[in-house]
């Protein structure tokens, strides 16, 4: 017991120190130009750094021996592809917010370089080679909708122009989940990459932005399948040790986009019982990274802000006077606080990805979307 308080002491310390050095924008804020800048900063200088690099692909030949760069000509950066990805969604979220911002024009000037048709061609083709069907399936491919719904739903004639770019990536994915999502025969439900109900929100919110119907259906009945049923989530086994995703958060966050508000409410009254009253487990409780230089024990800090912003998107599926509003709402402040002292940490462990969940977080992606 000692030596835990011990080194939740040390994680609070060290966290106190690294959010000194920012002032922290909490949720539906708007940024500072300097926040914008310093966000941004990270990802600016990420997307670019091929190395470290953890590739995860799949060598069928010799020929498969490639550098990140070879293989990826615009997702070589940030460590690996998803990473990669959703830095460059997150530059083009605070161009999109933040036009007038100082760091804009840099923004502008390295999407340029990266979204180009060529370059995103061979991104899309990579997935037709032997051996890459499922590559960072279904998180790098929930990422790669999630831009397609920024830049489709965005009217200027920058994404106008990254969107036509894009498209071949975007088409490749699409065709890809459409094809898997029918032969998955049980969801997976985790707190790191694979979780479903993470990938099918953002899927949902993807064939919405583009009226896609009949990948709306597939969605909606997929998360009808996997979740509808689901009462009495064993809240107190999470976290786990590397986890930066709640399953059971990302399982209600998704049904509060299929479900009405009233069919929501009854949902959630069966999958959190505790609810009402607070007792969630420790999911209500951000949690403290004991080791930002480990890229493992960092995750713990993107849980923070996927915990924010899961449970501030199921608060705003509530009627206001709903008493697990506040609840939601109060834990969801909590965790974008306890997210953010870890961003600008130094350490390329955390530096290279978590910028991309404390902009998703604080700008509510996803919270506006219509209940149908």
């Amino acid at each position: 017991m000692a030596l835990v308080i011990r080194i939740y002491l040390i994680g609070l310390v060290a966290a106190c120190n690294i959010i000194a050095q920012i002032s922290t924008p909490a949720i539906g804020e708007q940024l500072t130009n300097t926040q914008v800048s310093q966000f941004a900063g990270l990802a600016l200088k990420g997307i670019f750094q091929e190395f470290p690099n953890k590739p995860s692909n799949v060598m069928t030949s010799r020929k498969g021996v490639l550098s990140p760069k070879d293989m990826h000509p615009v997702f070589y950066g940030c460590f690996d592809w998803h990473s990669s990805l959703h830095g460059h969604w997150m530059l083009i979220r605070l161009l999109r917010q933040y036009p007038d911002a100082a760091v804009a024009k840099e923004i502008e000037a390295k999407i340029d370089v990266q979204f180009t048709l060529e370059k995103l061609r061979k991104e899309a083709d990579y997935f037709q080679q032997k051996g890459n069907a499922s590559f960072e399936r279904m998180y790098g491919w929930a990422w790669t909708l999630r831009m397609a719904t920024e830049l489709c739903s965005w009217d200027d004639v920058r994404a106008k122009r990254w969107a036509a770019c894009f498209e071949p990536l975007e088409h490749e994915i699409v065709s890809l989940t459409k094809a898997y999502l029918p032969k998955l025969s049980w969801p997976i439900r985790t707190g790191v990459h694979p979780d479903t109900a993470f990938s099918l929100s953002q899927c949902l919110d993807y064939a919405r932005a583009v009226d896609d119907e009949d990948f709306e259906q597939l969605i909606v009945a997929r998360a009808h399948d996997f979740y509808g049923q689901d009462s009495d989530y064993p809240v107190r086994y999470e976290p786990s040790g590397e986890d930066f995703f709640s399953a059971g958060l990302n399982e209600a966050d998704l049904m509060r986009r299929v479900l009405s508000k009233d069919a929501f409410a009854s949902w959630l009254d069966g999958f959190f019982p505790g609810l009402a009253k607070g007792k969630m487990g420790n999911l209500l409780t951000p949690a403290v990274v004991s080791d930002v230089t480990d890229g493992k024990l960092v995750h713990l800090a993107g849980l923070n802000f996927a915990r924010a912003w899961t449970l501030h998107g199921i608060a705003s599926a509530l009627e206001a006077e709903n008493p697990r509003r506040k609840i939601l709402m109060d834990a969801a402040l909590a965790h974008n606080l306890g997210g953010m002292r870890y961003v600008f940490s130094g350490h390329y462990e955390g530096e290279h990805w978590l910028a991309t969940f404390a902009i998703y977080t604080v700008s509510q992606v996803g919270i506006l979307q219509a209940q149908r």
